[in-house]
């Protein structure tokens, strides 16, 4: 297996358990580094293409997981910055009347 596809693959991995931690942080730097392991990837001499498209395949099941992790992510935000402009709104009832 080539170097850059090992990266791929390492970078993958390192990239889904930050994902399961919720390690947002980590997953944004990992995703640059993916990003830069693909083209790599894509621009070294192969020796087994089935192996890189087994890892690209891989890495796009991996992305379709962080891109909904990342929509429920923001509804669980959204979801707080409702409740928490609500309970603004109703202390500032609570001040005009107290």
């Amino acid at each position: 297996m080539n170097a850059s596809v090992q990266r791929l693959e390492a970078t993958g991995d390192a990239l889904r358990k930050a994902l399961a931690n919720g390690e947002w942080s980590m997953v944004a730097e990992l995703d640059q580094q993916c990003r830069q392991a693909v083209e790599e990837a894509m621009v070294e001499p192969l020796r087994d293409e089935a192996v890189l498209r087994e890892r690209m395949e891989d890495l796009l099941g991996l992305y379709r997981q962080l891109v909904e992790a990342c929509r429920s992510e923001q509804e669980r935000l959204a979801g707080e910055l409702v409740q928490l402009n609500q309970s603004r709104q109703g202390a500032k009832v609570y001040q005009l009347f107290g």
